[in-house]
């Protein structure tokens, strides 16, 4: 996840613009979706908002990082770094 991160705050406008800081953004709501329906069952997750291109890496690291702080099971844990790792191919970065 820091290393997807890392790529992103060093990839060029351009490939932020072409796709790679939605399919970031993307990434860090579905992790804070995830991280939220453990830490508040029975309640509506919030989105994360788009906070602009440029800011997609750090929504990442701090969805990841609420994430990681909650869960228990290691299924669970490779299930999210698999998100990760596709989210980055499909990024291109």
């Amino acid at each position: 996840m820091d290393d997807f991160a890392d790529r992103l705050r060093a990839a060029p406008q351009s490939r932020l613009q072409r796709g790679a800081a939605t399919e970031a953004l993307e990434l860090a709501r579905e992790l804070a979706r995830r991280a939220q329906l453990v830490e508040e069952p029975g309640t509506q997750p919030r989105e994360m908002p788009d906070a602009g291109m440029f800011a997609a890496a750090d929504q990442i690291v701090v969805a990841a990082h609420d994430l990681a702080l909650v869960l228990t099971d290691e299924g669970q844990v490779e299930q999210a770094v698999g998100l990760v790792e596709e989210a980055r191919k499909r990024a291109g970065v």
